[in-house]
């Protein structure tokens, strides 16, 4: 496996920002946290006023994916399922495209998430797109996401994204 996110702060580690159902009126809450060399991401989930997301996402760094078969994560859940969700410079009527794919945690327990890249699957704004292919080499976004429609607190801890 290639490293490509280890959350310790060192050069060229991206900052992290939250974007929640609050965007579309909602009122899910959800922020990211680095602690003890962790991403952490924790929030409420909140249908009201057809809500029902909260996630994080990566800035300032540009990512190569070229060459890999898989993200693969290291994470502590709490049992909620999760998506992996890349962005690239792809667009559709004008939105940014993502190609995500969704994951089970187990409650309290760290596991090894592998995501291949070719189970990516486009869309804009969670609607589902056809015909849309991710350039492995222009990702310019990573992000987690929390969309299961069940109300309540959730919890991800991320120790580390790498490449398969």
């Amino acid at each position: 496996m290639r490293p490509l996110i280890g959350f310790d702060g060192g050069p060229g580690e991206p900052h992290w920002v939250a974007l929640n159902d609050g965007v579309m009126g909602g009122c899910s809450t959800g922020a990211p946290a680095i602690a003890d060399g962790r991403l952490e991401f924790r929030g409420a989930l909140s249908l009201a006023n057809n809500g029902g997301f909260a996630s994080v996402r990566s800035v300032g760094r540009h990512f190569d994916l070229s060459g890999a078969t898989a993200v693969v994560l290291r994470v502590l859940g709490d049992g909620r399922r999760y998506q992996l969700r890349l962005a690239t410079d792809a667009r559709h009527r004008g939105i940014a495209v993502s190609f995500g794919a969704g994951f089970d945690t187990i409650a309290g327990q760290w596991i090894e998430v592998r995501v291949p890249l070719d189970g990516l699957q486009a869309s804009v704004r969670g609607s589902l797109l056809e015909g849309q292919t991710m350039d492995p080499a222009r990702v310019r976004e990573i992000g987690l996401l929390v969309a299961d429609k069940r109300e309540g607190a959730f919890a991800l801890s991320v120790d580390w994204i790498a490449l398969d």
